[in-house]
Formats: structure tokens, sequence, C-alpha cells
């Protein structure tokens, strides 16, 4: 029960953590001083302090979309291990459970954006959905690629022991941490494929949709972000570590500093894409989730390629 414990304290340090990691490193990047390390759990605290206000357009699915967004998301993180730990929930088949989670997280904002009556807050509701549908095709395909390599459906089976691997898997699984890091980018709405700083509508994709939600509401969102990057970037560690030191020592500052900085510096060094290129770059991830797959069964097949 210690490991249990131990495991859900780390993943959420480094839920909390990524944010700020992000953020010291575009602000040291960009030669600014930049706000505090923890400046994203003030501000959250600060909206759980404040009341919510609702448009007379809004029903009660606009109000319970926020719990529904982070109880979704919070259920899918307790079953994440990190490296060798034993994660608090878990049972055979649970890689697709926690997909659905998710995606059911993303159907309920979806469906509390459209519910405002809101058309900004509509076509961010249609790209999120597109998006969404584009990328969980590589998010199943990266987890059937470490199932197929450990031989598991759950987390905590895949995760629960180092692998004996040589030089091609590794490259593989090193590969499947890539499109994480990647899923993680899309499914938090940052650059390239979104940027959480802008404020103009016809151009935003995750924040449009939130723009009718304020106070307490809003809090569940942001925690509800942290959470989802964390299950992605301790997966995405969890491949690496596999490869090299697979110890929660290992697994844990990796997933925050090499995720957080790798992010940052995609945020500093390259601009949004356009909206009609998301799909395309989207679709790049999926099919190379899809090459990363075929490959890693004709390695585990002993199949010359």
């Amino acid at each position: 029960m210690l490991v249990k414990l131990l495991n859900t304290l780390l993943m959420v340090v480094v839920a909390l953590s990524i944010t700020g990691v992000i953020n010291r490193t575009r602000a040291l990047l960009a030669g600014r001083k930049g706000i505090r390390f923890l400046q994203h759990i003030y501000n959250v605290n600060l909206l759980l302090r404040k009341g919510a206000v609702y448009s007379t357009t809004t029903t009660a699915l606009f109000r319970i979309a926020p719990v529904v967004y982070l109880g979704a998301t919070l259920l899918a993180f307790l079953f994440i291990p990190i490296a060798d730990l034993e994660p608090l929930l878990s049972f055979h088949g649970d890689i697709v459970f926690v997909a659905y989670l998710l995606a059911l997280s993303r159907v309920a904002i979806v469906l509390a954006a459209m519910d405002t009556g809101s058309s900004f807050e509509g076509m961010g509701a249609a790209r999120e959905a597109l998006y969404g549908a584009l990328v969980e095709p590589a998010l199943m395909m990266g987890m059937a690629t470490l199932a197929l390599f450990c031989g598991y459906s759950s987390f905590a089976d895949i995760f629960a022991t180092a692998q004996e691997l040589n030089m091609n898997l590794t490259i593989v699984l090193l590969l499947v941490a890539y499109v994480f890091v990647v899923i993680m980018i899309i499914e938090a709405g940052r650059v390239p494929v979104d940027d959480p700083k802008t404020h103009l509508e016809l151009t935003m994709i995750h924040e449009v949709m939130c723009l009718d939600y304020s106070g307490v509401d809003m809090a569940l969102i942001h925690i509800a972000g942290w959470l989802k990057n964390a299950i992605f970037a301790i997966i995405a560690a969890n491949a690496v570590a596999v490869a090299f030191s697979f110890h929660w020592w290992f697994a844990t500052p990796l997933a925050i500093l090499a995720t957080g900085i790798a992010i940052g510096v995609v945020e500093s060094f390259r601009a949004r894409n356009k909206l009609s290129r998301n799909a395309t770059f989207i679709l790049t991830i999926v099919a190379m989730s899809a090459l990363v797959l075929l490959t890693g069964f004709l390695l585990i097949q002993n199949i010359e390629i």
C-alpha cells in the first residue's frame, strides 16, 4: 500500500511541476526573469476562491462538464505507474479503459462548449472533436506497441519489470516515447498545434471552449489538464526507463524535466501551425505510430527488416 501511495504522490508532483518547467524554460530562452515556478498553482488557488457565473443560455450539462472532465481524467491518472512502482488502480486490459476515460473527458468539454450556443466555442468544439478523432489511433497504437513488447494489457503489468531489449527494440521504445510526448502536446493544445497564451478566438482550439467558464469550474479544467499532461509524460518516461534505468527515481525527473524542457524549447523556437496544417501534422504522428507498431511486431517475430 505504501508503494501505491508513493506512486500517486510522485504522479501528483509530476502533474504540478511540468507546467512550471515549461514556463521557466520559455523565460530563460527568451532572456526574461519570467513568472514564479508555481505561479500556475497560485492562479488556480485564486480561481478556487471565486464563484462561478453561468449564462442563461446554458443548461445543467455546462455545469457538470468540468466535474466529469476532471473525474474521468483523475480516474485515468490513478492507473498509471511510475516505472517499477505499483499504481493505485489496475486490472487486465486497463490500457483500453484509460483511453476511453480520456475520450470521455474530451466529449464532456466538447458538449459543454456546444451547450453555450456560442459560435466561437462551437468552432473550438469542432476542432477539438476533429483533432481528438485523428490523434486517438496514435494513442491506441502507442499503447499496443508497449503491450506487444511486454505481453500484457495492463499498465501495471507492462511496466512491472525491466525488459531485456536489444538496440533495435530500444530505438522503437524511444520512438514510442516521442509519440506520447507529441500526443501530450496535441491534447494540451500547445505549440505547434495551438497556443494557450493566445486570446484570438478564431485561432484557438482548447482555450476557446473554456471562454464561458470562471471561478471553480475553470480551476477544475486547469487541474484536469495538469493530470492529463502527467499521464502522457509518465508513459513516455516509462518507455525510456525500460531501456535504460527502470527505477522510479529515474523516471520521475525524466518525466518532469525532459518533457517540460522539450515543450518549452519547441514553444520558444517554433511558431504555431496554420489551422489547415494541424490535421496533416497529427496524421503524420498517426503514420509514425503505425510504422513503430509494425516495426516492433517484426522485431518481436525475429523477422529481418
